[in-house]
């Protein structure tokens, strides 16, 4: 059985993403950070539906977590063939002029530095470099890393730009080791990111600008991620595809 951890999946994208790729023959870790009452209501429903899944605690901010979280899926759910880097913060809506370095440290710490970290053991799992099978990493990134997301989260944009160049150079440098690196730029979704920006009603206050006139659904998302992680895009690396409702 193929095995895939995603990251933040105990809800919102990451919840969609972790039941679908299940549904679609994973083995899946689901990780979580506080709420490991929804990361087991995740796997609960795996398991229902007859797929295998486990919830898995770690702050990907953290290097010590990182390394633990991978040493557990060894352990537990056995080789890992798929990551998907979805854990990811916000923080209420700011100029730039009053944002201060903590802040910054904590959405660059989770949505950058926790990308990298994670990516860096799955490669030494996956890539043929390392006696890997090879393997596929989808990164979550935003149609915010081409809008910039003025007066809300410029922060947050820039951490989702960051995540496209990570996405296309380290693409570009295991291209020959077996494994495939893309992006999935979501637009505007309804998940509960919302609230931790102070305005839970953004998606409906956004929808009228978007060309099709709606906010997407998790669901939407995890398709798109799903089929990069699967044989059908065998051929797709380095890939940022918008799924962003035409915005």
């Amino acid at each position: 059985m193929t095995v895939a951890l995603v990251t933040g999946a105990s809800r919102g994208i990451g919840a969609a993403t972790a039941k679908l790729a299940a549904a679609r023959g994973f083995a899946v870790g689901v990780n979580y950070l506080r709420d490991e009452a929804a990361a087991r209501g995740v796997v609960a429903e795996i398991e229902r539906a007859g797929g295998r899944a486990l919830a898995l605690r770690a702050d990907v901010a953290r290097e010590d977590d990182v390394v633990r979280l991978f040493a557990e899926v060894d352990a537990k759910l056995g080789p890992l063939t798929a990551l998907v880097n979805n854990a990811g913060v916000c923080a209420v809506q700011s100029r730039v002029e009053a944002m201060d370095a903590k802040r910054l440290a904590f959405v660059f710490g989770v949505n950058v530095i926790g990308s990298f970290l994670c990516a860096r053991e799955a490669l030494k799992r996956m890539s043929t470099r390392h006696g890997g099978r090879g393997g596929a990493i989808v990164n979550l990134s935003s149609g915010a890393s081409r809008l910039g997301s003025p007066n809300e989260f410029v922060d947050y944009a820039a951490t989702k730009g960051a995540i496209d160049s990570f996405t296309l150079g380290l693409a570009r440098e295991v291209a020959n080791e077996g494994v495939r690196v893309n992006a999935v730029r979501a637009g505007l979704v309804v998940t509960d990111i919302h609230a931790s920006t102070g305005e839970p009603e953004r998606p409906q206050r956004i929808a009228p600008t978007i060309p099709m006139q709606r906010a997407g659904t998790p669901e939407e998302i995890a398709e798109s991620i799903v089929w990069l992680l699967s044989p059908a895009a065998s051929y797709v690396t380095g890939a940022l595809l918008d799924v962003t409702g035409g915005r």
